[in-house]
């Protein structure tokens, strides 16, 4: 009986330190799978790599729904059936735990439609390297709208975002250029946004040029160049009206004669639009003379009747 017993124990302590080893080896397996899948996530992430652009704005939710609640309570009441936190969470999806190398409109979509509205007829402006001047302008003459005074251009103007496939899912530290990548997050929100803003004029459409950048004032490359022109719809817009300004003390490198703006003029014509070019656009121009009276270029407009 007792040899029976003590083996009986030995059977019990065998059984028990096979279960041990098998726990024990089925935990060493489950670290080392944690550690490849872990190892295999931070090399696929973007995160690793340094972007060029600045990183996702901080607080972004809470300026988006800011600007998003000042737009339609503030600037234009009749918009007030938007919801704002809808708008938000159709951002934050576009974006969020995707690789901002790989970002397509149809990201974007449900943003677009949650955000749109019509843009009175007349009243489009489009421009290109004369961002300050334009946004002066139209908010001393609310007569016009560029992009940036939609709600869409509104919320999104001036901040960055761009999201990470691993947690938490934004990149704060950095985000691609689009000289690193075209699909990122910024320049596919902005060509949509350009796209739409731009098939939604009608009536006579202004753009503002600068006149004083050597390389030219209409660029192919740029987004009024390669995506707002070809948008414009000839069969609802009759007139496009060019207004080139020349910065107040800067080069005039080129008029309304100039070789880039008959370029635009050829793009236009043949697309059937009737084209009007101005040479420093005088309501414009009075405005860069508040800010500069008594330098030499403001005199005409001081002096002039």
């Amino acid at each position: 009986m007792p040899f029976q017993q003590g083996s009986a124990r030995t059977r019990q302590r065998t059984v028990l330190l096979l279960g041990i080893v098998v726990l024990l080896a089925a935990l060493v397996l489950a670290v080392v799978l944690a550690s490849l899948l872990t190892h295999g996530k931070h090399q696929d992430s973007p995160k690793m790599l340094k972007w060029k652009d600045r990183g996702t704005t901080k607080n972004l939710q809470e300026v988006i729904l800011g600007r998003c609640y000042d737009y339609i309570t503030e600037r234009y009441p009749e918009l007030g059936d938007k919801d704002c936190l809808k708008i938000w969470e159709s951002l934050k999806d576009a974006f969020v735990y995707k690789n901002p190398c790989n970002i397509t409109s149809e990201d974007y979509q449900p943003l677009m439609e949650l955000a749109s509205h019509p843009i009175p007829c007349n009243k489009s402006l489009f421009w290109s390297k004369t961002n300050d001047l334009v946004h002066r302008y139209t908010k001393s003459n609310q007569n016009f709208l560029t992009l940036e005074d939609t709600l869409l251009g509104y919320m999104a103007d001036r901040i960055s975002w761009c999201g990470d496939p691993s947690a938490p899912g934004v990149n704060y530290e950095s985000c691609p250029k689009r000289s690193e990548c075209e699909s990122n997050p910024s320049s596919v929100f902005w060509k949509m946004a350009s796209k739409m803003f731009a098939e939604a004029a009608c009536g006579v459409v202004q753009v503002m040029l600068n006149g004083s950048i050597e390389a030219g004032a209409f660029r192919s490359s740029s987004i009024f160049g390669s995506i707002e022109v070809f948008n414009l719809n000839p069969d609802k817009v009759s007139e496009v009206h060019i207004w080139l300004m020349h910065d107040i003390g800067g080069p005039q490198s080129e008029s309304c004669s100039g070789h880039s703006i008959q370029r635009l003029k050829n793009i236009l014509e043949e697309r059937n639009f009737k084209i009007i070019c101005e040479d420093n656009y005088r309501p414009v121009q009075l405005l860069q003379c508040v800010h500069n009276p008594d330098h030499t270029d403001c005199r005409l407009c001081t002096n002039s009747t």
